[in-house]
């Protein structure tokens, strides 16, 4: 049911999950704002939301330099709290991107019936230039609309995929402990997968 459900998970909900959700919500805002839609109008269309495989940070805000890096790039960082990831967040979420393979095979190990809706974020990047966009349902500004473009999109992803498993390129970084400029590069790669989603989502 709408609106469509973005879970992001990493290792503990400060850094790389953080980033990628506020990320994609801030591509979302800025695409409907191409497209003439209020930007604020996002949080009815798209619920895009964190966890983290460890509870170790749980109530924590964003890391510093995880926070730095969304707000350069004109997201925002208010209201985050670190929080473990449960099943029922992934039994709510119609997408579910991990930072790593290793978390990927956390959550289907959790959720095996999550296996087709589950990525590594990188490799769902790779797999959204494989999807026919033109075979989707039409694009409209409303909750409906995204909901049925997004789980279509989903399942043409898992399609393409063909049951092979991510890349060891598909991972992030974990740049915990280390400078702005990992910061930084991580999310880049993030930007790499969230931009082309917020476009297939809304184009």
């Amino acid at each position: 049911m709408p609106p469509f459900t973005v879970l992001h998970v990493c290792m503990g909900n400060i850094c790389r999950s953080p980033m990628a959700e506020r990320l994609l919500v801030l591509a979302v805002r800025e695409r409907l704002g191409r497209l003439g839609v209020d930007p604020s109008r996002s949080d009815e269309l798209l619920h895009c939301h964190s966890a983290g495989t460890g509870g170790w940070h749980a109530g924590e805000e964003m890391n510093p330099p995880a926070a730095r890096q969304v707000i350069s790039r004109g997201g925002a960082v208010d209201g985050f709290a670190a929080r473990k990831l449960r099943s029922d967040l992934i039994d709510a979420a119609d997408l579910v991107l991990t930072a790593t393979a290793d978390q990927h095979e956390y959550v289907v190990a959790l959720r095996p019936d999550a296996a087709a809706r589950t990525f590594v974020l990188g490799e769902f990047g790779r797999l959204l230039g494989a999807v026919d966009a033109a075979a989707l349902p039409a694009v409209e500004a409303t909750p409906e609309a995204v909901y049925a473009r997004g789980t279509a999109l989903v399942a043409a992803a898992d399609a393409a995929r063909q049951g092979a498993s991510p890349l060891p390129t598909d991972d992030l970084d974990d740049p915990w402990g280390r400078g702005d400029q990992c910061f930084s590069r991580v999310a880049d790669e993030i930007e790499e997968t969230v931009h082309p989603l917020a476009v297939a989502l809304l184009s």
